[in-house]
């Protein structure tokens, strides 16, 4: 069974950067496609970032695509965050997610393996 980590959260203020970082681990026998959700206090949880299983494409949410950086590490199923001029909105429990994804990289279904989350809290 693979297990998804998570790390990097924080408490930062409006124009600060953070960056998360995550990696799978356990029964892997191929790369993933890997993505990152946001859930927000009340509200649903949303897509924000998402790189193909080989590196060659990423997807941002529109809120983000100007400020986030996802990127793969060296190491298999492994990526990181950057997450750059904060704002307030961006306050969230962010999780990272692994799979075999076919269609739909910002569906969170498309997913199997999911982290616990890494609380981002942006104070203006």
């Amino acid at each position: 069974q693979a297990q998804v980590v998570e790390s990097g959260g924080g408490s930062v203020h409006t124009g600060d950067s953070l960056r998360l970082a995550c990696s799978v681990s356990g029964r892997t026998f191929s790369a993933y496609a890997m993505g990152w959700f946001r859930q927000a206090p009340g509200k649903e949880r949303e897509f924000v970032a998402a790189v193909t299983w080989n590196g060659d494409r990423t997807y941002y949410a529109e809120s983000v695509k100007d400020r986030f950086v996802l990127s793969r590490g060296d190491a298999k199923n492994t990526v990181s965050l950057q997450m750059n001029n904060l704002i307030p909105e961006d306050t969230a429990t962010y999780y990272c997610a692994a799979g075999r994804v076919f269609s739909d990289y910002r569906s969170e279904h498309e997913y199997m393996h999911w982290g616990q989350g890494t609380q981002v809290t942006v104070s203006s």
